[in-house]
């Protein structure tokens, strides 16, 4: 959202259901009210600064709305969420129906709280979570929507830190030239037409979908399963503020496996890799290590220090060399060497 110098924040639209998920909470000033307001899940890496202080234009944005908005963080989330709303005074808010819902993700299961706009935010405890693993034990499917799932890897920034990962289980592209042709009209009906498809609840009753004279027609089978193309679904993985070290790789790795893009911090030039380990950070080699390790597709770099203002392109030359291959072969095979 703001550069690659900028605060971390990912805005990923899911295009015909009309919603987003936001993955940190840096400074989000720059991102429309209307996008911000499509947001439904907010996922939080951690909670230094730069990546939590956008939390107050959420709650601005969101106070008077009629809304259930799902936050993720590490341990400690539901603390820094609460200390966040005890900073404000909340005697005017007993008809407001917002409500956050946040899930503190621990390697022991996840711990749950509401926070309702009408109590002036008191925080409540819900029910226990166990951890769906969904078969992978070390990426912990912490959402599943049916059109997008989300899964995270807890790595180590001297604290706590998730990484994560959003995909499709599979991607619903529609014949445009075909809709043209019978003379139907994109809209939300799309959205309906997709779930239920996706979902196998095509019998459970009619299909209507809107024509461009105005009025509305029902969609036979044979029309809807040739609107439909189903493609392999994207994958979007998401690094912040971690280090290059065994452990951390062996969280990663496979949460990122295949990912079609990875954005991943390049906090550091590779010369000053010293500097990035003891700052529990990613050298711009090492990002674009770790997209090669995982079989990426493509590789976005951001995060940068301000040390490196005007020589951004060196950092995102130096992550593209990694990730290609084009790297010292003897600095990429003591890279491998050290993820195991």
């Amino acid at each position: 959202m703001n550069g690659p110098f900028g605060d971390p924040g990912l805005f990923v639209g899911m295009r015909w259901q009309g919603t987003a998920a936001l993955f940190d909470l840096g400074r989000n000033d720059g991102l429309p009210a209307g996008d911000l307001l499509r947001v439904s899940h907010i996922f939080v890496s951690h909670t230094h600064m730069d990546h939590f202080i956008g939390f107050d234009r959420v709650l601005r944005i969101f106070l008077n709305r009629d809304k259930r908005l799902c936050f993720f963080g590490p341990e400690g989330i539901g603390d820094c969420v609460a200390g966040k709303l005890r900073g404000y005074v909340w005697n005017l808010t007993e008809n407001y129906s917002l409500v956050f819902e946040v899930t503190e993700v621990r390697r022991d299961g996840n711990k749950r709280w509401q926070f309702r706009a009408s109590t002036g935010f008191q925080r409540e405890e819900l029910p226990y979570e166990p951890l769906e693993t969904d078969g992978n034990p070390g990426r912990p499917l912490l959402v599943d929507e049916g059109h997008f799932r989300v899964r995270a890897a807890i790595t180590d920034h001297r604290i706590p830190c998730l990484s994560f990962a959003i995909d499709e289980p599979t991607h619903l592209n529609i014949d445009t030239d075909l809709l043209a042709r019978e003379g139907l009209r994109p809209g939300r009906w799309l959205a309906e037409l997709k779930d239920a498809f996706r979902d196998n609840t095509l019998d459970g009753g009619p299909i209507e979908a809107d024509l461009k004279e105005g009025g509305r027609r029902v969609l036979d089978d044979d029309l809807i399963h040739r609107l439909i193309r189903v493609t392999p679904g994207q994958k979007v993985g998401y690094v912040v503020d971690t280090r290059f070290m065994p452990a951390n790789l062996d969280a990663l790795l496979p949460l990122l496996h295949g990912a079609s893009t990875i954005y991943c911090e390049a906090s550091f030039l590779d010369a000053d890799r010293d500097q990035a380990a003891m700052r529990y950070h990613l050298t711009a080699a090492e990002a674009g290590a770790i997209a090669r390790m995982a079989k990426a597709e493509r590789l976005r770099v951001f995060h940068y220090s301000s040390r490196y203002q005007g020589k951004g392109d060196r950092l995102r030359h130096e992550a593209e060399a990694a990730f290609r291959g084009r790297k010292d072969p003897g600095a990429l095979a003591e890279m491998e060497a050290k993820a195991g």
